[in-house]
């Protein structure tokens, strides 16, 4: 079992790692998730956990919100841009049985939530600002899934001292650096967008070896934008930005990835200090999805140790 290692510490050499942790080139542990080496397969939508549904006021728009409640440590579910707070079916009964507290949401434009003014668009992370205090949390896990992960940073960033960890899950984060910006734009040739949604976002393997799931996934990503709104970061995060970020990150990616294959990704890991990854093997853009058998229990012994 992994535990938190610093890349500072491991560029030194890498002394004291745990069993089950590899170091990769750029310094970054590499925690073994249970279960990686196995091959993808259909797992069914377990019985969700009962939640209360509300509507948190953003500032001219609403946001739709579920919460599980209870005294555990909250942990907060950011979607990606092709989501919604319906997105997290596989989340939200294993992190409560499991003893915490889960909190899932719309941003503007998704599913039930408000787009608000087009001239006044907030960022993100305001948003989930707003949620946070709305629902009286003083700390928090943090959970987001590509374009999910942006608004996770920002609002890490913003506020490093409500968040107890980060999660970044196939994620651009958003990051304001040209060689960055170059790297992706390499990755993604021209009519890139206007090719089918699922073949963007689910890995290979995962579409063979599980058509009804692909087929849910799709009914979720039909109704999960109902009006695009771009929301600014917060911060502008540049490379120093995250060199002198202190919250401890997981990142997690699959090998399948289109948009942020394990090349982008190792690039993100060598510049933070405080951080692990772990990749799904077999897994394309949504590993909390795709991969949950590797994703939950990765997250789970993560963030354990990091509650209040």
């Amino acid at each position: 079992m992994s535990r938190f290692v610093s890349r500072r510490g491991l560029l030194r050499g890498g002394a004291g790692l745990a069993a089950g942790t590899a170091v990769l080139a750029s310094g970054v542990s590499q925690a073994n998730a249970k279960g990686n080496d196995s091959p993808v397969r259909p797992i069914a939508v377990p019985e969700q956990v009962k939640a209360a549904e509300g509507f948190v006021d953003v500032g001219g728009a609403r946001l739709w919100y579920w919460d599980t409640g209870g005294n555990g440590t909250p942990i907060v579910l950011l979607h990606p841009a092709s989501g919604s707070g319906q997105s997290w079916p596989y989340q939200q009964p294993f992190f409560a049985k499991a003893g915490y507290r889960v909190i899932g949401y719309s941003r503007r434009g998704h599913y039930r939530s408000d787009a608000g003014p087009a001239g006044n668009p907030g960022t993100g992370s305001g948003d989930l600002h707003r949620l946070v205090e709305a629902l009286g949390l003083s700390k928090l896990h943090v959970i987001g899934a590509a374009a999910g992960g942006g608004v996770a940073l920002d609002y890490a960033v913003s506020h490093p001292d409500r968040v107890l960890s980060l999660v970044l899950a196939g994620s651009l984060t958003g990051i304001s650096a040209p060689d960055y910006t170059a790297l992706i734009g390499r990755l993604r040739p021209a009519g890139f967008n206007a090719l089918p949604a699922e073949f963007r976002e689910l890995g290979p393997a995962y579409r063979a070896a599980d058509p009804d799931g692909t087929a849910r996934w799709l009914e979720i990503q039909k109704r999960a934008v109902g009006t695009n709104v771009s929301q600014p970061n917060a911060n502008t995060i540049t490379w120093a930005t995250i060199e002198a970020f202190r919250v401890p990150t997981l990142l997690m990616w699959g090998d399948a990835d289109l948009y942020t294959p394990p090349p982008v990704q190792r690039v993100l890991a060598g510049h933070f200090p405080r951080v692990e990854t772990v990749v799904a093997n077999e897994c394309g853009h949504n590993p909390h999805w795709e991969r949950s058998d590797v994703f939950n229990p990765a997250v789970l012994r993560f963030i354990r140790g990091r509650s209040r």
